[in-house]
């Protein structure tokens, strides 16, 4: 108790000190507020989007597609990235759909845009087994999907971005553009689609969509040849209806299996296919093997975010010290009221401190107004979650970090502070 006591006294005459003070300190807490803020922000959106990064699918055993490098087929099945160079033939996946452990199997068909957004051809079964996050099914907002064969024929469900950005509504229609799009790209006008169907929001290139059926992109390509539409030959849309809408190949194919456990014996079913050269990639692994390739840029923020930590620290420093010169008065007073050198030091000590978890507190109150007020947005147009609350193990150890670098920098000044003497406070030289 006789201990604790001159401690409690010290630290509200350094609250009192630094208080009278705050002109000049406010800058300091501010620094490392704001220090705090950016801290605390790259690794809560680090964590979010690696998170976001690796819900993209979920509940798919294996993805299924040419043999080409692993990360180029997550990009482009997935995250509708890039283009594809090479397919694999429609039979070869009802061929892996066929093996006795296989549960089910999803087709997928790229290569053309609206918009800017990525089409996607695929089957009804689409909808009823791709899932995303902690295994969660698509959801509808407005109407739903598309059905097998003729009847889905020109029918598009599109995605909770793509019906944001450009303002659909169910019944609208819409056209297709031939590849990547672009100023030069074709549009297929002459075949429209009608959206039946918009996905809720999910955070993953779902949201970035447009899904239409397999006999859909077949359909608006039957008069092209060679990725450029025959002159002087066009195929009404009625009239496509009288062909064989049914694709020769696709780009990847989602499969899920009866059991788990035989993952690696179906992987190495689909290597060592000797009809046609195939892969079969585990979405984890790929996730994990694409999000390392990123690691670069997350340190890069890591580094810029130490350094504005270190620097508003250093200012804490520069601070304290500059003022010490000024407050030798004040601190002999100290000693010849019966403050010990050890009490002075401890006085200088407690400032810092009281300095930085205020900047600390400060730096959480802005992080969590900054989420509550950005997170909503983020999630809209980038597809990341970012949650205020509660921290991360990391973050609290990024909280913690700063303190104890907060308090190493006020010892110091203390240690100035402790070695200043009696008769050259009471008598500063001139």
């Amino acid at each position: 108790m006789a201990v604790s006591q001159p401690i409690n006294s010290l630290y509200r005459l350094a609250v009192y000190s630094a208080w009278s003070r705050r002109g000049t300190l406010v800058w300091v807490v501010l620094c490392v507020a704001l220090s705090t803020l950016l801290m605390w922000s790259i690794e809560r959106l680090r964590l979010d989007a690696q998170q976001s990064f690796r819900q993209a699918v979920s509940g798919t055993d294996l993805i299924v597609g040419p043999r080409s490098g692993s990360i180029e087929l997550l990009l482009n099945s997935v995250f509708r990235l890039g283009s594809a160079q090479q397919t694999i033939r429609l039979q070869s996946v009802r061929d892996v759909a066929q093996h006795p452990s296989v549960a089910w199997v999803v087709p997928l068909l790229l290569g053309d845009t609206h918009q800017g957004f990525a089409v996607l051809g695929t089957t009804s079964s689409y909808f009823q087994h791709f899932q995303y996050g902690d295994h969660q099914a698509l959801r509808w907002t407005h109407g739903g999907p598309f059905q097998e064969g003729l009847p889905g024929l020109y029918k598009a469900v599109v995605g909770a971005e793509v019906a944001q950005r450009l303002g659909y509504q169910i019944n609208d229609s819409i056209t297709l553009q031939h590849g990547a799009g672009g100023p030069l790209s074709v549009e297929h006008a002459d075949k429209p689609f009608e959206i039946i169907g918009i996905l809720a929001r999910t955070g993953t290139p779902v949201d970035r969509t447009v899904h239409v059926s397999l006999e859909s992109i077949t359909a608006i390509h039957l008069d092209w040849v060679g990725g450029a539409p025959l002159p002087g030959m066009r195929i009404p849309a009625d009239q496509a209806r009288k062909f064989n809408l049914t694709p020769s190949h696709v780009t990847a194919a989602l499969v899920g299996l009866k059991n788990r456990s035989a993952v690696f014996n179906v992987q190495r079913w689909v290597a060592n296919n000797t009809q046609e050269p195939m892969m079969a990639l585990l979405p984890g692994v790929a996730l994990d093997e694409l999000w390392s390739l990123m690691k670069v840029g997350e340190s890069a923020l890591w580094g810029v975010s130490v350094l504005v930590a270190g620097v508003s620290l250093m200012g804490l420093i520069a601070v304290v010290l500059a003022g010490l010169n000024e407050r030798r008065r004040e601190l002999a007073v100290l000693r010849a009221i019966g403050a010990s050198p050890r009490h002075v030091a401890l006085l200088l000590v407690c400032e810092g401190m009281w300095m930085v978890l205020t900047g600390l507190a400060w730096g959480i109150l802005l992080y969590w107004l900054l989420i509550t007020g950005l997170g909503p947005w983020l999630e809209a147009h980038h597809g990341v979650t970012l949650q205020a609350w509660p921290p991360s193990t990391s973050q609290m150890v990024v909280l913690l970090g700063v303190f104890s670098a907060g308090t190493l920098a006020s010892a110091l000044p203390a240690w100035k502070a402790y070695r200043y003497a009696l008769a050259d406070g009471l008598s500063p030289s001139t």
